[in-house]
């Protein structure tokens, strides 16, 4: 036991370096998806033909590819046209990228659940389209969003670890490493699953606050 205390303690601070690019992954890639994902929803409800169009057609292509495919084409096949990107910037845009998807059904979702007789009341205001989804319609549709975002950050943090697949050196890759190096299996790995779910359980417990709040909001 001392020796695995011993081991821990020396692994602990090389982990740690892995855990900030873990965190940085994270957190662009939820910035980008959540900005695109709006993009990819607003066009899908906007009643225009053809942007709705796109944006579908955009949606499936993301659902339908691996994340693992969409990153290894960002960062080997971008190159070649011009684009070289670090293995950082390549893992928050491509997993940014695919998880807009994700997110724009969940917008989608949300927006479309807000009962049609606002959008009449708004537009027999004078309201625009964009000031009507601004003050009316997203307000009231963050209820609907908010818990099932809460658990695709969740996958997000997860799905950072792919991040390794192209050299970034985040906790999962900095674990790989030690374990090669040090044949301490059992003491390395242990050690990255605690960490994931050092970070994990909190934005469980967060997910299941916003679900118990606006849950009940919502039977009000």
């Amino acid at each position: 036991m001392q020796t695995v205390l011993r081991d821990a303690g020396t692994f602990l601070p090389i982990l740690l370096q892995g855990l900030k690019f873990t965190v940085l992954v994270t957190l662009g890639s939820l910035a980008i998806s959540t900005v695109l994902g709006l993009v990819w929803a607003l066009m899908r409800v906007s009643g225009i033909g053809w942007l709705a169009f796109v944006a579908k057609t955009v949606v499936n292509v993301l659902r339908g590819i691996p994340i693992l495919v969409q990153l290894f084409y960002i960062y080997f096949v971008f190159p070649e046209f011009g684009v070289a990107l670090s293995a950082l910037q390549a893992s928050i845009i491509g997993l940014g990228i695919a998880y807009s998807a994700y997110h724009s059904e969940n917008f989608r979702a949300g927006i479309e659940a807000i009962d049609h007789g606002q959008i009449e009341a708004a537009q027999s205001i004078g309201m625009g389209w964009f000031l009507m989804m601004r003050r009316v319609i997203l307000p009231q549709a963050v209820k609907v969003i908010l818990p099932p975002y809460g658990n695709i950050m969740i996958m997000m943090l997860k799905d950072s670890s792919q991040a390794s697949t192209i050299t970034v050196a985040e906790l999962t890759l900095q674990g790989q490493i030690l374990a090669s190096s040090t044949f301490k299996n059992m003491t390395v790995y242990s050690m990255v699953a605690l960490l994931y779910l050092s970070m994990s359980l909190p934005l469980i417990a967060f997910v299941s606050w916003l679900e118990r709040r606006f849950g009940k909001g919502a039977r009000r």
